[in-house]
């Protein structure tokens, strides 16, 4: 008996309804074992866990147990809803108004997977027969800390000898039309938590004290006024953004003993996380005065490198897909923010390619229908290049 061909917007509607706030699986991952299985995928659930991170839920499927093997790479958790009498609609209701469907992880990213799978679903009922084998990898946890998802689903494949050729992630990565961009890279991402230490004091007897705010704001204007770089071909400038400063003195007439500062810093490839540490402590030996005794601390943590997958037959690939359908090539760009991919690209060639990201994470969170079917017929269009090339 052939598969059933399945619905984009009824399989989007049925996730949305699984709220599977990070790391939950919400039954959004049972949803989709039971779908895949019907399509006559093997699925295994693997749930990971350490001491200081929660359990997280994980299903791979696979169809065919030759290569080369092509997969699809996404999440079904999502982020927080806030106040929910902030949205103008149920978070999790899955609501179609006048062409256009709301709900929580619409464009991010549970639009997309069922996209691939109502793609994936009339590929196969059609008789489309793949080239090797077709695979998913969806994780509960690329919203949250990224420790027990699709890091851990990686390695237990590589223990079972499972290999990944090429690798389609389903993020939303078009900006004013759908498949404006296709992501062949990221930038990447670090957090730093600078400290500096002073001598409490009051405001009236300055010289008795040693004000840390004063070396924190000759810090910070070094870590600003100079740019890392102009950015190359594939990626933007690297930004370092400061998101906080806090002294924790709610007196007017106090100088403070410690100052903090939190910096958010994006980087291209013409960085490592190591380069980019060395760059920011020169910056700030230069500026902090230690012939007072000053001192600083810095935190860094990691969430990503930068990496780059250069444009080649996988990419093309995509492209010629979203041409097919659109009659617009798309832009290969590294724009936004982490996903998953910075994982599965040291296993295989990787593209991005998902719905618009202009609503992703806001409130009423919203996909037009048209969106949903074409982004499936890019899909299609996908899997039959592929299963031909």
């Amino acid at each position: 008996m052939a598969p059933k061909k399945l619905d984009t917007l009824e399989l989007t509607r049925a996730l949305i309804r699984c709220p599977s706030v990070t790391p939950a699986e919400a039954g959004s991952l049972d949803l989709l074992q039971g779908v895949l299985g019907d399509l006559g995928f093997a699925c295994h659930r693997l749930p990971f866990a350490e001491d200081d991170s929660p359990e997280v839920d994980n299903l791979y499927a696979r169809l065919g147990d030759s290569g080369p093997n092509l997969c699809f790479a996404g999440h079904t958790d999502v982020v927080p809803v806030g106040d929910p009498a902030d949205w103008s609609v149920d978070p999790f209701a899955a609501e179609v108004r006048d062409g256009t469907l709301y709900g929580r992880g619409a464009v991010d990213m549970k639009g997309s997977i069922a996209a691939y799978i109502a793609a994936l679903s009339g590929f196969l009922a059609e008789g489309g027969k793949p080239k090797g084998s077709l695979s998913l990898l969806i994780t509960c946890d690329e919203e949250g800390d990224a420790i027990n998802g699709t890091r851990k689903v990686l390695r237990w494949m590589r223990e079972h000898g499972e290999t990944l050729d090429a690798c389609l992630v389903g993020e939303p990565t078009s900006n004013q039309r759908l498949g404006d961009m296709v992501k062949i890279g990221r930038r990447g991402s670090m957090n730093i938590v600078l400290s500096v230490a002073g001598t409490q004091g009051h405001t009236a007897y300055p010289h008795l004290a040693d004000n840390p705010m004063h070396h924190m704001a000759r810090m910070l204007a070094a870590l600003v006024t100079e740019s890392l770089d102009q950015g190359n071909a594939y990626f933007p400038p690297s930004s370092l953004q400061i998101t906080s400063v806090d002294v924790g003195n709610p007196a007017t007439n106090v100088i403070p003993a410690k100052a903090t500062a939190r910096v958010n810093l994006r980087f291209n490839d013409l960085y490592s996380s190591e380069t980019v540490e060395q760059w920011l402590r020169r910056h700030l030996d230069s500026a902090i005065d230690q012939t007072d005794g000053a001192t600083y601390e810095m935190a860094v943590r990691v969430s990503g490198e930068s990496f780059l997958c250069p444009p080649g037959p996988w990419s093309d690939l995509v492209s010629a897909a979203v041409a097919e359908v659109t009659g617009q090539s798309p832009e290969l760009g590294t724009t936004g923010g982490t996903s998953d991919a910075r994982f599965i690209k040291d296993h295989c060639a990787i593209a991005e390619l998902g719905l618009l990201n202009a609503t992703a994470h806001k409130v009423d969170e919203h996909v037009s229908l048209d969106d949903l079917t074409r982004l499936t017929a890019i899909y299609r269009a996908l899997l039959e290049r592929h299963a031909t090339g």
